[in-house]
């Protein structure tokens, strides 16, 4: 029971977070990215820009900040350690992939697809973003390389994950941006499997669960 207060609050928190993030983006597609200021997201949000600037203390980040980093970690986490590490990481990905879409195409798309599909047109249009999105590939190259012990003390070890690391993203950048010129009419899973086949070959996506 002392744990539930600290629960709540966590799930306000990112409630808030939720909320304004997705006016965000919907301002930034509708307006621009350059003409929309912080506090135009509050006053959408219904928040203070000091609510605003306490989740997201960039303007960046309210497009770039996602749990993507989170959920691939788990993933290779609970992953078999005796697999090659690119298999570990591909499939982390694709799962990660899944979880934050539901295999909508096209006009199907469900409002979760339809907000990363925002997201990722306005990281590709958006030259500020481009170049802040450099550093959230490589704050997730190192969730990965963290999820995977990368960060021992043998060099040779922390090497081979820090470049299979960063192997695995450069094909699953690949895929995202053909899923957002594709409008999501393809299924992003599928992409990012395609994408890490053609650069590592076809037997290196073990989409099986582990034993």
């Amino acid at each position: 029971m002392p744990d539930q207060p600290s629960t709540l609050r966590e799930q306000r928190r990112a409630e808030t977070q939720r909320t304004i993030q997705a006016h965000a983006v919907r301002l930034f597609t509708e307006r621009g990215y350059d003409a929309t200021t912080m506090t135009d997201v509050a006053e959408a949000a219904g928040v203070s820009p000091m609510t605003v600037y306490r989740h997201f203390p960039t303007k960046e980040d309210l497009v770039l900040v996602d749990q993507n980093g989170r959920l691939v970690a788990e993933r290779i986490i609970a992953s078999s350690a005796t697999q090659p590490l690119v298999r570990r990481i591909g499939s982390a990905l694709i799962d990660s992939a899944t979880t934050l879409t539901s295999g909508g195409h096209g006009d199907d798309l469900t409002a979760g697809e339809q907000f990363l599909l925002a997201r990722l047109r306005l990281m590709i249009s958006t030259p500020a973003l481009r170049a802040k999105h450099l550093d959230n590939h490589y704050a997730l190259q190192q969730a990965i390389v963290d999820a995977l012990g990368g960060d021992a003390t043998d060099p040779d070890t922390a090497f081979h994950a820090h470049a299979a690391a960063s192997a695995c993203l450069a094909a699953m950048h690949t895929a995202l941006v053909r899923w957002a010129e594709d409008d999501g009419r393809t299924e992003l899973p599928d992409l990012i499997a395609k994408a890490l086949a053609a650069a590592f070959g076809d037997d290196i996506v073990d989409t099986a669960p582990d034993a």
